[in-house]
């Protein structure tokens, strides 16, 4: 990385090194801040620079601090905006409390990643939380945070918070099963290390951690640009966990990406409602119950992705069922006969009740039984 001085302002660039993969290439040009990363090809996004406030290098990543002409200060790890003063609201509200509010009287709570602690600021407004844990693995973050966005990282100074510097994969793994409430992953985009926080072994390890009942929320990137890593997230998601998964989305004007995936639709505990919010004495700034529900209101290009995927998950669950219910009566006939991915099969009897028990554990809803399909051994058609 080198710096230079350009009409007295600093000019920084980052350009990727030979034994590197960066997650972006980015530079501050002459007054100006420039992302560029694989995560948005074609595109590059551009802030206005007053001031550069603060530049190091971590053990993990660059750290870059600077003043925007219209996003007030800005965090950028690696290149990549963190989050800006004007426009974060936008991401910690909607990422904490969307979990949150969906669940009655959350206790334990468990923040992967999130080292501006504006995640820990949100999550302290809940009375009921009596326990914040928060997993960064660079301490730098954090440091930084406190320093040039106070605002944000009040949350920190919560005594319900306790910091653990470290490995947010390996301290979910080693977390007591059962332990938390909710979980919520505010991580980086699925480039480099970030990857195992989108993958299905972490989200066992998640299912895992999670009493029966809770929730998790983390950020799940953009319907525009990120379909593919959405559809894996939701499929993976729906073979592990009992509950429903659902893809919601907000507004971040200076994120590319916009989604944290949760767990429930309607707010059951909305805290816009209560009264008192002498935890941070700040009232919410983009959250509210109406926001919660239309948050789920997805456009019909992702709503059809995500609900194939949906399908996908369902049958495989009826159709591991239905392998258990045939070693324990050896009597019985195949379910179905999966053909190519265009033909049709008609099921068993016997499939047909497996169908029907996923509708009474609430996997399926019993009027969906008649059709699914099955993108990995072509289409099913279920008859009753």
């Amino acid at each position: 990385m080198s710096e230079k001085i350009v009409n007295g302002a600093s000019s920084v660039s980052m350009e990727a090194e030979d034994d590197k993969k960066p997650n972006s290439i980015s530079s501050i040009i002459p007054g100006w801040f420039s992302e560029i990363s694989p995560m948005w090809p074609g595109e590059a996004h551009s802030l206005k620079v007053e001031k550069i406030l603060f530049q190091e290098k971590s053990k993990y990543q660059d750290v870059i601090v600077f003043q925007s002409s219209t996003y007030g200060k800005v965090l950028v790890l690696d290149g990549v905006i963190q989050l800006t003063e004007r426009d974060e609201c936008a991401y910690q509200e909607m990422i904490s409390h969307l979990p949150l509010c969906s669940i009655q009287n959350p206790k334990k709570v468990l923040v992967i990643g999130g080292g501006d602690g504006g995640v820990l600021r949100e999550v302290a407004r809940h009375s009921s939380v009596e326990l914040i844990d928060i997993c960064e693995i660079d301490e730098m973050v954090v440091t930084v945070s406190k320093q040039f966005f106070p605002e944000v990282a009040v949350g920190y100074e919560d005594p319900r918070v306790k910091l653990h510097i470290g490995d947010g994969v390996a301290f979910l793994k080693a977390a007591a099963e059962g332990t938390y409430d909710a979980v919520i992953v505010d991580s980086s985009d699925p480039i480099g290390p970030a990857q195992e926080l989108f993958e299905k072994p972490f989200f066992e390890s998640v299912a895992k951690a999670l009493r029966p009942g809770g929730v998790v929320c983390t950020q799940a990137e953009s319907i525009w640009l990120h379909m593919h890593i959405i559809e894996d997230i939701v499929a993976n998601c729906r073979q592990i966990f009992k509950g429903s998964v659902n893809y919601a989305w907000t507004t971040v004007p200076t994120y590319p990406r916009h989604g944290p995936e949760v767990d429930f639709k309607h707010p059951v505990n909305p805290i816009d409602k209560v009264e008192d919010h002498e935890k941070t004495e700040r009232p919410l700034k983009f959250y509210n119950s109406e926001l919660h529900s239309a948050a789920f209101c997805l456009p019909s290009f992702a709503k059809r992705v995500i609900e194939a995927k949906s399908n996908c998950a369902v049958v495989g669950y009826m159709l591991r069922q239905y392998s258990n219910y045939v070693e324990g009566n050896p009597s019985f006939s195949s379910a179905a006969v999966l053909g190519s991915a265009y033909d049709v099969a008609i099921p068993s009897p016997e499939a047909i009740i497996v169908a029907n028990i996923a509708a009474s554990k609430g996997y399926v809803h019993q009027s969906d039984i008649p059709y699914f399909f099955v993108k990995e051994l072509g289409f099913i058609h279920f008859r009753n």
